[in-house]
């Protein structure tokens, strides 16, 4: 517990020399938990602490835990890959989609809001880096999906996220975020409202700041390490062994 603490604090440090760095206010940086792995009671922790917004990966994962968080209000955002026969159930549990990368799913989601008569804020997510194990819409193609997607009203375009690479060399991570703030001006000048940039996580939140984001997706440097590095967790094309969050390392607050 003294440790998730602790941790918040550090990063919120590490968000305010970023944004002094880069000539920004603290106040523009929204801090998003990763929680994926993360028990339920440790994430309680970190809400009781003021934090307000968490992601989740695995739709799984956010029925499993979604009662459990109740007692303190938060945002809920689903930040995974997300398949067209899940969107019932995510819907039911998320209140924002920052996945969104392909007309078939946001006709589908439009499709599933209508019936409910609902309506679901969106990220669009663009695959910066042109990584074949990363989802999401190709950079070429962003700004004409964003113009389809626009059309269909019961899905509220609130930003853009990426991934971004998995590297030790800070030039390329940083050329994928100045790509995803080369799309969102497009998507201004375009009349769209993406005015949020959800990129930067534990190791490159820094270089994501100095780069336009809005949203930064920590994990790591909050709740400990997962049994496995995060670019094993981000490469959606396969799945990691199922943990048991009762009794695991995430559990034990070392996801």
């Amino acid at each position: 517990m003294t440790d998730i603490k602790n941790n918040i604090a550090v990063t919120k440090n590490r968000i305010k020399a970023s944004c002094i760095k880069a000539g920004r206010q603290p106040g523009e940086i929204k801090l998003l938990l990763a929680t994926k792995t993360v028990s339920a009671n440790d994430i309680l922790v970190a809400l009781k602490e003021g934090e307000t917004i968490i992601g989740e990966n695995k739709v799984q994962e956010l029925k499993e835990k979604f009662d459990a968080l109740q007692p303190v209000a938060h945002q809920t955002h689903f930040i995974g890959h997300l398949q067209t026969n899940k969107i019932k159930e995510v819907i039911k549990y998320a209140d924002c989609i920052q996945s969104v990368d392909r007309l078939e799913l946001a006709e589908k989601l439009q499709r599933r809001l209508e019936f409910e008569d609902r309506t679901m804020d969106i990220f669009l997510q663009v695959n910066t880096s042109y990584e074949e194990s990363k989802f999401g819409m190709l950079p070429d193609h962003a700004v004409e999906l964003a113009l389809q997607f626009s059309k269909l009203d019961r899905l509220h375009i609130k930003g853009l996220m990426t991934i971004g690479l998995f590297s030790a060399e800070i030039s390329k991570v940083r050329k994928c975020f100045q790509l995803l703030k080369h799309i969102q001006t497009e998507l201004l000048d375009a009349g769209i409202p993406a005015t949020e940039l959800s990129m930067g996580m534990s190791n490159d939140l820094e270089t994501a700041i100095e780069e336009g984001s809005t949203m930064i997706r920590v994990g790591t440097a909050i709740f400990g390490k997962r049994p496995f590095p995060d670019s094993y967790y981000w490469n959606e094309t396969k799945e990691p062994p199922d943990l048991n969050l009762g009794s695991s390392p995430a559990a034990q607050g070392l996801a």
